[in-house]
């Protein structure tokens, strides 16, 4: 795929934001932070691609404008994007200019960085929030104050052509470093030594990985093995007994996330047993159900209970996690949750399916006597349904070794 200068997306995305701050009626989107080494909002990917530190206040309005109030020696980084019409640089307060750019655009409504339910819009903490007040008390605006959750989803998960050409390159990279471990693994490696050699891959190809190195990627080897988002561990695997894999690598800053699941043949043996095979058709049967019904105007929760539904009636448990999330430059990306209505997922699971929205799509199954059975795919939003994006797994790998 072409280079993409640095900056371009993040000017695209502030075009875009501006477009939704008009859709949603939103007069001022304000992303307020400081030292986000430390308190990293996640909207600064979106903003900036770059850290800042003193005290900052990121302003996209409704009517075009694009300000940024920052420390000093952060303001030429700023300007260098091209992506703000005006950088105003302090020294001893932000208060003043602060003050002086919202009085002047006037919002009746500010968004801000903060939400209940979804944590790539609840990037301000406490702190900063008393922060802002006291710096607008007595100007009325605290008074206009809301959430920016529905402008910051929107953002994030309507993925331009450009994102989605990054999440296919970090998908690609993640489908070849998989199919290396297919090729690589046998009976009695451990989860560490498989989980190592992924570590060493990724290395070698100047990527990362899409969420923490201690746990991407994640390794479940047989019976023994614990499925979730647990360490690989000493367990060994053997002949007789699944493999489960779950990682994505990071490229360019955007992710993927994807599992495969691979059987241990024994000599002679050409298919798994058939509680396996079952159990593999039912998964794979609610992963497809759950595409079918991701579409423009779905609601999260709908698109979980096509899946959940599916596998349940297929005579296996339900799973005690949602069905899908949003992937881009997080694995987990915030917004629309692909999930059941359960109070831990708050409001995000009545989120609209939109066109653009890249998701992972994920499910499984645990057989006591050979181990955990799971499937992920990443998936693209059209206009006329939901399309894979990686090379879908529909059958279980076999290694015979």
């Amino acid at each position: 795929m072409p280079d993409i200068e640095p900056f371009a997306i993040v000017r695209e995305k502030i075009d875009q934001a501006v477009r939704i701050l008009e859709e949603k009626d939103v007069d001022l989107w304000v992303t307020y932070v400081r030292e986000t080494t430390q308190v990293k909002d996640p909207c600064i990917a979106l903003l900036l691609g770059f850290d800042l530190t003193w005290q900052s206040a990121l302003l996209i309005s409704r009517t075009g404008e694009r300000v940024a109030i920052v420390g000093r020696f952060d303001a030429e980084n700023i300007t260098r994007t091209g992506a703000y019409t005006s950088v105003v640089p302090y020294d001893q307060s932000i208060r003043e200019p602060l003050r002086e750019h919202i009085a002047r655009l006037n919002p009746r409504t500010i968004g801000l960085n903060f939400s209940a339910s979804d944590p790539a819009a609840d990037g301000l903490t406490h702190g900063m929030y008393q922060n802002l007040a006291q710096m607008l008390d007595g100007t009325g605006y605290v008074d206009r104050f809301i959430s920016a959750e529905a402008v910051i989803g929107a953002l994030r998960g309507r993925k331009s052509p450009a994102e989605v050409d990054l999440i296919r390159a970090a998908i690609g990279a993640t489908e070849d470093i998989l199919h290396e471990v297919k090729a690589m693994v046998k009976p009695g490696m451990t989860e560490r030594e498989i989980a190592d050699f992924v570590h060493q891959t990724i290395v070698e190809r100047g990527l990362d990985v899409a969420w923490e190195y201690e746990v991407c990627p994640i390794v479940c080897a047989g019976p023994h093995g614990v499925f979730g988002h647990a360490m690989p561990s000493h367990n060994r695997t053997r002949r007789g007994a699944l493999l489960q894999i779950d990682f994505g690598a990071k490229r360019a800053g955007f992710v993927a996330d994807l599992q495969r699941t691979l059987y241990f043949c024994h000599p002679g043996e050409e298919q798994p047993p058939q509680e396996i095979l079952s159990a593999w058709n039912a998964t794979r049967a609610a992963i497809e159900a759950a595409r079918q019904t991701l579409r423009p105007g779905a609601r999260g929760w709908e698109v979980d209970a096509a899946a959940r539904s599916t596998l349940v009636e297929s005579g296996y448990p339900e799973y005690m996690h949602a069905t899908g999330h949003h992937i881009g430059r997080n694995a987990h990306d915030g917004a629309t949750v692909l999930g059941p209505r359960w109070e831990r997922y708050g409001t995000s699971i009545d989120g609209v399916v939109e066109e653009g929205n890249t998701f992972a799509i994920e499910l499984g199954v645990f057989l006591p006597e050979y181990g955990y059975l799971g499937c992920e795919e990443d998936v693209l939003v059209t206009a006329a349904g939901a399309e894979y994006l990686s090379e879908a797994q529909e059958a279980i790998w076999l290694i015979h070794k």
